[in-house]
C-alpha cells in the first residue's frame, strides 16, 4: 500500500491546526509558547513538503556541459534552515522572558497579567 502524496501535507496542516488551537485555548503563557512551537514546526514541515520534488539532482555542477534542468533549487532549503534557526532563538528568548515573569506570577496565567494594576512611573 502506497501513501497518497496528500497524506504528509495533511499531517503538516493538522499539526499547524493543533498548535493554533492550543495557542487559543490554553491559559498558561508557557503552554501558549509550546503551542506556537508546534504550529511553527507544522509550517516548516509544510514548506519542506511543498518545496520537495523527487527525481532532482543536487545543485553541484562538475561539468558545465551537462547542466540538467532537474537540478534542485537550494534557495528553499536555505530559507527553511534560516527559519528554523530564527525560530529556535526566538523561543529561547521567550523562555528567558517567561522565567523572568514567573518570579512575580509563578503560574504564568494570562488572567494574572490582565488584572494586574500598574503604578505610574515616579
Amino acid at each position: 500500500m502506497q501513501l497518497s502524496p496528500i497524506a504528509p501535507i495533511g499531517t503538516a496542516v493538522i499539526t499547524v491546526l493543533i498548535g493554533l488551537s492550543g495557542f487559543t485555548l490554553r491559559r498558561s503563557l508557557l503552554s501558549k509558547l509550546f503551542a506556537i512551537d508546534v504550529a511553527a514546526t507544522g509550517v516548516v514541515t509544510l514548506f519542506i513538503l511543498v518545496a520537495s520534488r523527487t527525481g532532482v539532482a543536487s545543485p553541484i555542477v562538475v561539468d558545465a556541459q551537462f547542466v540538467d534542468s532537474y537540478i534542485a533549487d537550494p534557495f528553499p532549503q536555505g530559507v527553511i534552515l534560516t527559519a528554523i534557526v530564527i525560530g529556535f532563538s526566538v523561543e529561547a528568548l521567550a523562555l528567558v522572558l517567561l522565567r523572568h515573569m514567573a518570579r512575580e506570577h509563578p503560574l504564568l496565567r494570562v488572567d494574572d497579567f490582565d488584572n494586574e494594576v500598574v503604578e505610574p512611573w515616579p
